[in-house]
């Protein structure tokens, strides 16, 4: 609660003057995650997803993909552990403010059994100012606003900072009461609350069901449940509660990823939203700030209080993945082929979604240029200066420090790359480049080659055996974990595979990762390549990646130890388990697989891989939607631990992540000899 300031009773509560009207029949589905008790709903103009943190230190949120608007109330912590249960449904419902405008939101009525609970801080807002109250425990002075107390009811509610329809929220004890500011439970130690949150942000168009996916789908309950809740008619929303926006490369990879499950409107829908959000010069926007979080950015900037969306275009990796991605649906998809010129001649504003195309291609000829002339570490495409981040691993540690990551460069661009030169032979840019264009479409071919052949090998990492033995056994010891299988799968090799990335000398940061999977799915590996990333997806940690509770997205036993402690089990890329690189290296092994051209015994290790993986998967089938997971190893063996349940954890996961849905348009494979091993 700001200060502790309490504003007397009042007659009637901010939360409106007008009835409330109450919606049934409404889509919903709970999901529990470590600390967390997540509800979602949806119906109509509403849409929620609220989400209960037990524990210590309780905290209630309310996310709205409307305006990715949200509230949150925060508590004092409490001296033992609480755990929050929900009492009936979450009743989807539209109620007037104080001036006859529409909010809209949810009611719910929950019980939290502990002595006391008071309130420390509430916060109405964008989802992006509740995030950084999470992180950092500060929020934008203006947003902030008193509670007001009426009888058992505390009571928050502001407009917009531009004067638009905000937000409320309300708590009213209906078993126990409010006295000074603080709940206080009931003789049976119960607080049973009724909580009413609601946001005047516009309302998005739900898509589900049948205008969703296609007959191919998966019979995945949660998997269907979490892609309605995040796909709109404008827009696929990221992930909640955190991302319940548009977020660049979530929306590719994701529309790559579910296309065979997507019906044909739905895979446009998502290259329509990055087309549309492309910058003048053709890079992908990797965020928006909409809502009053566009508010704040004009208000620093140019001291308006407009909410024209801002774009974020700090990012490096989703510029080169809109080329394959719309190679995938208007080449190689026979849906996307008989719609490829209807697309492409679509308007997004005054101009054609080919024109925007265009400006994208025109982006990675010009940025891949100066490799491609002179294939040197220097000339590599690089993160943007003061950028710590650039590829999915966006976190300031997630690089290691590098500042050229290899997804980018040995995959992604000669894939860009490709993509490009294949559109242009297809004969469907013609409408939209000029002969200028033409001469420099012409050249991508061989741009590519340049770059598939010679930046693979500038993140090429040699350990010796006896060093690699010695990084093994002393890393294992660190983390406490086994040694032997890891230790028996490197035998008397030496060990080889991709730095995560290099630094600004071009020097690399030796850590083991996952980011072959992209190479899987997007590329043409050669069968020494396919080998090599057969056996690190093969090996047990800390000799590779596989752990019996998932493939880990790094694997920092051969690093320095400064870097080993950028990529502990805390950190948000580190050795945690993210569930789509997952799917994607599962894609991308079924996509290998069906290859005509492989060796027997590449063949053979690509299927033990497949085998490793997927007895992973269905390890811990009941995580796949979740956005990652982290693990322990305890009573002799590897346990699942939900990442952000821990407070040494650096963030936490949302429970629902479009890109980890994806599973939807993965099956697993049929049923073969192929064993998993780690070696051979």
């Amino acid at each position: 609660m700001q200060a502790r300031q309490w504003v007397g009773v009042i007659g009637a509560l901010v939360l409106g003057v007008a009835q409330a009207t109450l919606a049934t029949g409404a889509e919903t589905f709970d999901r529990s995650e470590g600390l967390n008790l997540n509800r979602f709903v949806r119906q109509g103009d509403v849409a929620a997803h609220i989400v209960l943190r037990s524990g210590t230190d309780p905290r209630l949120i309310v996310a709205f993909p409307a305006g990715n608007s949200g509230v949150g109330l925060w508590f004092d912590a409490v001296s033992a552990p609480a755990t929050w249960r929900f009492d009936g449904p979450a009743t989807p419902l539209t109620q007037a403010d104080a001036k006859g405008r529409p909010l809209h939101g949810v009611r719910f009525t929950a019980t939290l059994h502990t002595a006391a609970l008071a309130p420390k801080q509430a916060v109405l807002s964008s989802i992006r100012v509740l995030r950084d109250y999470q992180g950092l425990g500060t929020a934008p002075k203006p947003v902030l606003t008193d509670a007001r107390a009426n009888g058992n009811t505390l009571a928050w509610s502001r407009d917009r900072l531009d004067g638009a329809p905000g937000y409320a929220l309300s708590l009213t004890a209906v078993h126990g009461t409010l006295h000074d500011g603080r709940f206080v439970a009931g003789p049976d130690g119960d607080i049973t609350l009724t909580i009413t949150a609601l946001s005047g942000e516009k309302p998005l168009t739900p898509v589900s069901g049948h205008a969703l996916l296609n007959a191919h789908a998966q019979d995945d309950r949660a998997a269907r449940e979490a892609l309605a809740f995040l796909s709109y008619r404008e827009k696929y929303l990221a992930g909640s509660w955190r991302f319940d926006t548009y977020f660049g490369r979530d929306t590719l990879m994701s529309v790559r990823l579910l296309m065979p499950a997507l019906q044909p409107a739905a895979v446009e829908t998502g290259l329509r939203s990055v087309l549309e959000r492309l910058s003048p010069d053709g890079q992908v926007a990797h965020e928006e700030d909409i809502g009053e979080f566009a508010i704040l950015d004009h208000m620093k900037t140019d001291g308006s209080r407009s909410d024209a969306p801002v774009y974020d275009y700090k990012m490096v990796d989703s510029d080169y993945l809109l080329a394959p991605v719309t190679q995938a649906w208007l080449l190689d998809d026979a849906r996307g082929q008989a719609r490829a010129k209807a697309f492409l001649a679509g308007k997004l504003g005054d101009a054609h979604a080919g024109d925007a195309l265009m400006r994208n291609l025109r982006y990675i000829a010009a940025h891949t240029q100066a490799f491609a002339a002179d294939p040197v570490a220097a000339n590599l495409v690089s993160l943007k200066p003061g950028v710590p981040v650039g590829d999915w691993r966006d976190s300031n540690d997630g690089l290691g420090g590098g500042r050229y990551a290899y997804d980018v460069n040995a995959i992604l661009i000669p894939a860009a790359l490709d993509a490009a030169s294949a559109l242009y032979r297809s004969g469907l840019l013609t409408p939209y480049a000029s002969k200028q264009d033409q001469a420099m479409l012409a050249g991508l071919a061989h741009a590519a080659k340049v770059w598939r052949e010679k930046a693979p090998a500038l993140f090429t990492v040699h350990v010796d055996t006896a060093t690699a033995k010695q990084d093994i056994a002393a890393y294992a010891k660190a983390m406490g974990v086994p040694n032997a299988p890891a230790l028996r799968a490197v035998g008397d090799r030496p060990v080889q595979f991709q730095a995560l990335s290099l630094d600004a000398d071009g020097q690399p940061i030796r850590v083991q990762n996952s980011d072959g999977g992209f190479a899987l799915l997007f590329g043409h590996p050669s069968p020494a390549q396919l080998d090599a990333e057969a056996e690190l997806l093969r090996r047990p940690f800390p000799a590779g990646l596989m752990t019996p509770v998932g493939m880990l997205v790094a694997n920092p036993a051969f690093a320095t130890t400064a870097e080993q402690a950028r990529f502990t089990p805390g950190a948000y890329h580190g050795t945690v388990v993210w569930s789509w690189q997952q799917a994607l290296t599962a894609a991308g092994l079924a996509r290998q697989l069906t290859r005509t051209d492989l060796p027997a015994n590449t063949r053979r290790h690509l299927e033990s891989a497949q085998a490793c993986l997927w007895h992973a998967i269905d390890a811990t089938r009941d995580m796949s939607n979740s956005e990652l997971w982290s693990w322990h190893y305890a009573e002799g063996r590897y346990q699942v631990a939900a990442f952000g349940a821990s407070g040494k954890d650096a963030d936490e996961s949302n429970a629902a992540q479009l890109w980890s849905t994806v599973y939807l348009a993965i099956p697993a494979p049929a049923r073969t000899a192929a064993k998993c091993k780690d070696r051979g």
